[in-house]
């Protein structure tokens, strides 16, 4: 069985990170879009990068067109539609599929660590709850990624210790990004 280390994901500008590379580091993984309603979501991660960097927070942001078509442009224009409307200062994967035949082992990895446990409770969580189960009636007994902006936190030692749903509540991430930067 590989182990997160094994892994590598392609860069935007096509180089490749070996993931073996971040260990040591606390790394948030995160499925995005550029045309989405969890697309603010860039302002409150942007935040935890610039609070959490220097003290061992790593930030992998892999656009994903998946999801409503709600990533159709390049890596480029998505880049340039991040630093531009929220100046994001980590760095942005190549976009990829996260479900799927075509999905990056990454996520495979991931999903396989991480199973989805639900969206929680309030109404972002039982709009996505109806919109799913539309489509889908049994889409909750996957592990897939169910929407954009989809994060798994990586310990420090290459263990995947969480996964939030776009409707969980950042300040919960933030706590456990705290714990294991032990701040």
């Amino acid at each position: 069985m590989k182990t997160f280390y094994d892994l590598c994901i392609e860069k935007r500008d096509g180089s490749i990170l070996q993931l073996k590379d971040l260990k040591g580091k606390v790394i948030l993984i995160v499925n995005t879009a550029t045309g989405c309603g969890f697309t603010p979501q860039y302002a409150p991660i942007e935040e935890l990068y610039k609070k959490y960097h220097s003290k061992g927070l790593e930030i992998l942001d892999i656009p994903c067109n998946q999801f409503g078509n709600q990533a159709p442009g390049s890596d480029d224009e998505i880049h340039d539609f991040c630093t531009l409307h929220y100046n994001t200062t980590f760095e942005q994967m190549k976009k990829a599929d996260v479900n799927g035949e075509k999905e990056i082992p990454l996520f495979t990895f991931l999903k396989s660590k991480q199973p989805f446990k639900g969206f929680g409770e309030g109404p972002m969580a039982e709009n996505m709850d109806k919109m799913l189960k539309n489509a889908d009636p049994n889409y909750e007994k996957s592990s897939d990624i169910k929407w954009n902006f989809t994060k798994f936190v990586v310990d420090q030692n290459g263990e995947v210790v969480g996964r939030y749903e776009p409707t969980h509540d950042l300040k919960d991430l933030e706590k456990t990004l705290v714990k294991l930067l032990k701040l």
